[in-house]
């Protein structure tokens, strides 16, 4: 086991932000799990289990539980930030006075804003002023992970050392950490996966079978890709853990929510229908708005999978002419200036 004298606190008592805790303590590093609701985190204490959303763990007695910004703020360097998107800006602000402005964030969240198109870490930065930040992502279903299985994950960031930390706090027998300098590409890659996974999902739903999944999740990436060059970042990252190896797992596995939600898609039920019956959040629909929003001009042309996601969230369209719209498009080379963008 590890010896360490850093404390940490995870913010968000979701299943991956739960399942990272566990990682933390299992390596011996002294961790507290905050949760949004008083009445949750009282109930995780009483019962040492997270049933809402990690049921069948049990949550270890050195795991510290707290609803309490300033109590599970206390003495930590390290802050863990795992709140879905869309509710990150407004936990943040509860969090401005209770860390100290020179702790480092690690953001294990997946999205962008749908307002603004900010990513997790821009908007932690705007609540909660600059600071050194990395991004944890990667492949990595919490249900597995917290079980202990095998996985391994990405910390990005500008600031080796940061990076370097994470990679020894969370690496394990059963996690390996890998590290990059590009947090962009990488924070990028995680939320458009996402969107990408819808796609399958479609694709399951309308049982198109393994050929148009292969070559929908192998055309998403070169989407992904295209987009996040075109925004700074580099493309190899697209290509690794960030990109190809959680598109795959999000794009194929029973855990995937935004898998599931456009399987579902395909088969014919509502948007609506499908979200109301969802206790968890998926990403992939709020991403897709975000993308497509007053100010996406030139984006289609950049990602045409998630242009026809977006038509069929948003606008009703139905999937298979979808599909039809795909396959119809001129043709063109695979790589057409991805990499010849990025020289520049």
């Amino acid at each position: 086991m590890k010896t360490t004298s850093e404390r940490v606190l995870v913010i968000g008592d979701g299943a991956w932000g739960t399942a990272l805790a566990l990682q933390l303590v299992a390596g011996g590093v002294p961790t507290v799990l905050w949760s949004a609701f008083g009445e949750r985190s009282a109930e995780m204490t009483r019962t040492r289990a997270n049933e809402r959303y990690l049921p069948g763990v049990p949550l270890p007695d050195a795991l510290e539980l707290s609803a309490d910004p300033f109590e599970a703020a206390r003495g930590v360097q390290l802050v863990v930030s795992v709140v879905p998107t869309q509710h990150l800006r407004c936990v943040a602000r509860r969090f401005e006075d209770a860390i100290d402005g020179r702790t480092p964030i690690v953001s294990a969240t997946k999205g962008l804003e749908i307002e603004t198109l900010r990513r997790p870490t821009e908007i932690l930065v705007d609540e909660m002023g600059a600071r050194p930040l990395c991004v944890l992502t990667g492949p990595s279903h919490a249900e597995e992970v917290a079980r202990g299985l095998p996985a391994s994950l990405l910390a990005a960031s500008a600031d080796a050392d940061l990076a370097n930390l994470v990679q020894r706090l969370f690496g394990g027998a059963n996690l390996r950490i890998y590290t990059s300098g590009d947090a962009l590409g990488a924070e990028l890659a995680g939320a458009l996966k996402n969107v990408i996974a819808v796609a399958a999902g479609v694709g399951d739903g309308l049982a198109l079978g393994d050929n148009a999944k292969s070559a929908l999740v192998t055309r998403g990436l070169v989407e992904m890709a295209r987009l996040g060059v075109a925004m700074g970042a580099r493309p190899e990252t697209f290509f690794g853990l960030a990109g190809l190896g959680d598109l795959v797992t999000t794009c194929f596995s029973r855990h995937s929510r935004n898998r599931s939600v456009g399987e579902r898609l395909g088969r014919g039920e509502s948007l609506e229908s499908i979200l109301q019956s969802m206790s968890a959040v998926a990403e992939g629909v709020a991403t897709t708005r975000a993308l497509f929003g007053p100010e996406s001009e030139g984006r289609a042309a950049l990602m045409p999978i998630a242009e026809q996601v977006h038509a069929i969230l948003f606008e009703g369209k139905d999937p298979a002419t979808a599909v039809a719209d795909l396959m119809s498009r001129a043709p063109s080379a695979e790589m057409a200036g991805l990499f010849a963008q990025h020289s520049r």
